[in-house]
Formats: structure tokens, C-alpha cells, sequence
């Protein structure tokens, strides 16, 4: 997908990330598209309605990862009907196709710790767990 692509690309992730309202994640695609370094991927069934999609960015680095920079999977959203039919796969198989022709070697991700079902699905594509980590913040005040 492409900037062009901005409408349908904020649906899909609304549907991945409900929590955020929908003129948000227009905002946030601007954002991200400008440095050149953030890519959308979409599934679409035969009738070219999409039904699922996938993002990467290229971070300067990721947890358990060797090389930098690293590709690192964003999100990615299969539509509850079309699940376990293998279009997030497809997905992932487009994605690996595209950063290896960059020359990459290898592709992060990450999954909140109580994610179980993400945890099997990246098992299932292929990735190996490397660690867990619990991040911390603290707001702090101007003195």
C-alpha cells in the first residue's frame, strides 16, 4: 500500500487497533510514510476485497535480533472469516520476499506477553522466540 492507499490502509488498521480512533491512524500512516522506511502489505480475497494486511518498518535495531537495521513487523490482520486459511502466511511470505531483495537477513516482531494466540502464530510463520521483556515508564516532572 501507499500513501494513496491511506483510506483503506487506516480501515484495516482500525480493525487491528481499535482502541485508536480512525483520523488517528490517518494521522499516524502521514507520519510513518514520510521517512520512506514503513511499508503496508494487503491481502485481498478474488473479488479485490481486502481482507487482511500487514506493516513493516525498518527499525535501527530489535530485541533479540543481530543485524541493524532490522525489518520488524509492525501489525498484521487477517479479517475473522478468512483466518486460518493461510493469508496471513501469504502475507509474510510477500514481506520476506521484500526485504530480503533489500538485502536484509532477518525479520523481527513482537507480541504482548499475554498474547498467546500471537505467540503460536509466530511460531506457526517460522519465528523463534528470543525474549521477554517487561517495559517500564516514568513520567517525569519538570523542578
Amino acid at each position: 500500500m501507499t500513501a494513496a492507499d491511506r483510506k483503506l490502509w487506516s480501515e484495516l488498521r482500525a480493525a487491528l487497533w481499535p482502541e485508536q480512533a480512525p483520523e488517528q491512524h490517518v494521522h499516524d500512516l502521514d507520519s510513518v510514510l514520510r521517512d520512506g522506511q514503513y511499508w503496508g502489505f494487503v491481502a485481498q480475497a478474488p473479488d479485490g476485497h481486502a481482507i487482511g494486511f500487514a506493516e513493516i518498518s525498518i527499525r535501527r535495531f530489535a530485541n533479540g535480533c543481530d543485524s541493524q537495521p532490522v525489518p520488524f513487523l509492525e501489525g498484521i490482520w487477517v479479517a475473522p472469516q478468512f483466518r486460518r486459511q493461510g493469508i496471513a502466511a501469504l502475507l509474510l511470505d510477500r514481506i520476506e520476499a521484500f526485504v530480503t531483495e533489500r538485502g536484509f537477513q532477518e525479520l523481527g516482531s513482537d507480541a504482548l506477553i499475554d498474547n498467546t494466540e500471537s505467540h503460536a502464530a509466530h511460531r506457526a510463520w517460522g519465528f523463534a522466540e528470543t525474549e521477554r521483556v517487561i517495559y517500564f515508564r516514568k513520567v517525569l516532572q519538570k523542578k
